[in-house]
């Protein structure tokens, strides 16, 4: 009994008007519910809290968070190392001496040629040989003409030589030996007149032979056997003087002024990678007014490899320097020119403008902009800006580290 009493008492009517018993529909339940959702927001504010206070990044943290997101660039330090500097210039392979040689006499039907271009020849050998028979017969004649100028004078030193007897016994006056002396005299002299004209003869025929002037290589032939030459006819041959060849390097005003007589330059011929060691022995004195250019001759020695004529490239040590070296693919250029980028505090990408030098087989010479201790970015430089963030890896730090001041 007691059991239904208390369930009845703990139900009422819905008509029933709520009594001040503690419910939820009573001023003490509003306050009740009110005082639950101000500990439920309490609660949630203190776990907020606390998760921030164990679980919320601290400023190295984000950090690492960053470069962790950081884009990753290969960068190298390329310290110092000493280069040879060199200048590149290309021209033509020429005799160092070229002797053009023509025809010096009167000329006529050549009759043989001696030589042919590639031959090396002596001072005064006979090249080529011009028909003399007309010559021949006039040193004949004028040879005949000596010997009767020489019979005239014993004739006459003959006639001399009596008149002077013939004076002491007073046959003959004074005046007459003075006259028989005069003819003596002239006859000897017509003698020597004969004789120069023959030697005039003799040297006019051997000036039609075609000589050498001095030692050399045959280079160029310009005559064939049944050719009419005259003193008009042009070069019959080219010699270079003893052998000797050269480049002739064409170079800008500023590169000129660079070099100096006696410094070494390696030349390669075209179409030959064989190349050949020669010595800078004449600078341009004047400077092209059209193309800025000089010329620098370099000394060859004789090779059958090199052809006077031919195109060749050079390369001439002017020097040596000191200065970082980069590989091609750290430098980059705009219109402001070149520039690398430098990897500085904070892995921070930093713009640094340069000037470039040699070009070398181990990478390119930096001339200005950089001392060689910085961190340059190797690779990837085309996508990056300067301020960017970026994770910095060593590219070959072997080899970097082995370069002086790495």
């Amino acid at each position: 009994m007691n059991y239904e009493t208390t369930i009845r008492t703990g139900l009422r009517p819905a008509s029933e008007p709520p009594v001040g018993d503690g419910g939820f529909g009573s001023s003490r339940g509003g306050r009740g519910r009110l005082a639950i959702v101000v500990a439920v927001i309490a609660l949630a504010l203190g776990l907020l809290g606390w998760y921030s206070m164990h679980h919320a990044p601290t400023t190295g943290d984000a950090a690492a968070s960053r470069n962790a997101q950081a884009q990753s660039v290969s960068v190298i330090t390329p310290g110092l190392t000493s280069v040879t500097a060199s200048i590149t210039a290309s021209g033509t392979l020429a005799a160092r001496r070229e002797m053009p040689v023509g025809i010096a006499g009167e000329g006529g039907q050549v009759v043989s040629v001696l030589v042919d271009a590639g031959d090396w020849v002596q001072a005064g050998q006979v090249l080529a040989v011009v028909d003399r028979s007309v010559q021949t017969q006039q040193i004949a004649g004028q040879a005949a003409n000596i010997e009767v100028q020489r019979a005239n004078a014993r004739i006459a030193q003959a006639n001399l030589d009596r008149a002077l007897k013939l004076v002491e016994r007073g046959f003959i006056s004074k005046a007459d030996v003075d006259r028989l002396a005069a003819t003596r005299d002239a006859a000897v002299a017509q003698v020597r007149v004969a004789s120069a004209a023959l030697e005039q003869l003799r040297a006019s025929s051997a000036r039609l032979n075609v000589v050498a002037p001095a030692a050399g290589l045959v280079l160029t032939r310009g005559v064939e056997p049944g050719q009419i030459v005259s003193p008009g006819s042009g070069i019959l041959f080219r010699i270079a003087k003893d052998g000797q060849f050269e480049m002739q390097a064409r170079l800008a005003e500023n590169d000129l002024a660079k070099l100096a007589v006696g410094q070494s330059a390696t030349v390669t011929p075209v179409g030959t990678s064989k190349p050949f060691t020669g010595q800078i022995w004449q600078l341009s004195p004047t400077i092209d007014a059209q193309t800025r250019e000089g010329i620098a001759r370099i000394a060859l020695a004789y090779d059958p490899a090199l052809r006077p004529g031919g195109f060749a490239s050079a390369q001439i040590r002017s020097g040596s320097v000191t200065a970082p070296l980069l590989p091609e693919s750290a430098i980059l250029s705009d219109q402001q020119g070149a520039f690398v980028y430098v990897v500085g505090k904070g892995n921070k990408v930093e713009r640094r403008a340069i000037k470039t030098g040699d070009v070398t087989a181990e990478g390119i010479v930096v001339a200005e902009g950089l001392s060689g201790n910085e961190r340059v970015v190797m690779r990837a430089g085309g996508f990056l800006n300067a301020g960017d963030v970026v994770r910095p890896v060593v590219a070959n730090a072997a080899a970097s580290a082995a370069r002086p001041g790495a």
